[in-house]
């Protein structure tokens, strides 16, 4: 699909307060105390987001533990309420982490079913992408050679591989559907935030994360940024206009017209039953 050619504010508006974010940094650093490969939250609102575009409605007991525990599908109990996850310190906490889910998602929702034509309105998805070559650029001197050595990510990086962990983990409400344009939609679409997964290996043009910042990200990977939200958008649009997708109805073996009747008559099937 074309899309009007310009790039997201670097300055977004989120429904989740600064106060909020602090709060789920926090807990997702509490829960790494307790059980291994906690993601950041770019990587889970790269994740959230996916799931909001995937075709089938993925409950909460199928991808809370795929992204925050050994992957197996909660069970929940007779009223509802499902298990609490080891990375958890309690219900409470867990219900917490789920709440302020919640009001991410509405608000991803809400952007992607606008009716926007540029990047640059108000209501536009906002991806929680961070710059974090360009956070770490910015620190003083001696905070930066504590950092010295390690991999840091391109800015987005992060985000789109947490949206292809979700698609990767739920493979058939993915699959490219029967209809040729359809399935052309999809594979550009998603070729578009697989792009995003790649290091940025351009000449350092821009900081995302300040405005005056020292430079961090390439121009091109900034374009390769906004054509990742349109395709977004465009996989958003997709699924919701194909529908879940339908199970093929296995009829029972039905005995031929000269076989015996199942009844156990004796006669010809098409002299009884299937008369």
């Amino acid at each position: 699909m074309s899309h009007a050619d310009d790039t997201p504010s670097q300055e977004p508006s989120a429904a989740l307060g600064a106060d909020q974010l602090d709060e789920l940094d926090t807990l997702l650093d509490d829960l790494r105390t307790r059980a291994e490969e906690i993601p950041q939250w770019e990587f889970c609102d790269g994740f959230l987001t996916a799931l909001a575009c995937t075709r089938r409605e993925v409950p909460t007991a199928e991808w809370l533990s795929m992204l925050l525990g050994d992957g197996a599908e909660l069970e929940p109990a007779e009223d509802g309420t499902l298990p609490v996850l080891p990375a958890f310190t309690d219900a409470a906490q867990q219900a917490r982490f789920l709440e302020l889910w919640s009001l991410r998602w509405t608000e991803v929702v809400a952007q992607l079913d606008a009716d926007v034509q540029s990047l640059d309105e108000d209501d536009a998805f906002q991806p929680e992408a961070m710059d974090m070559r360009g956070a770490i650029a910015s620190l003083p001197e001696d905070e930066r050679a504590d950092m010295e050595g390690q991999e840091i990510p391109s800015f987005g990086q992060v985000w789109a591989l947490g949206f292809m962990f979700a698609v990767e983990n739920w493979p058939e409400e993915w699959a490219a559907p029967r209809d040729r344009e359809a399935a052309e939609w999809l594979n550009e679409a998603l070729d578009g935030i697989v792009a995003l997964t790649e290091d940025d290996t351009g000449k350092p043009e821009v900081c995302m994360y300040s405005e005056d910042g020292p430079p961090s990200t390439s121009q091109a990977r900034v374009e390769t940024f906004g054509e990742a939200i349109w395709a977004v958008y465009d996989l958003r649009r997709l699924w919701k206009s194909m529908g879940p997708r339908v199970e093929a109805v296995r009829r029972a073996d039905t005995p031929g017209r000269n076989d015996p009747c199942h009844c156990g008559s004796g006669k010809k099937f098409k002299k009884c039953h299937g008369a």
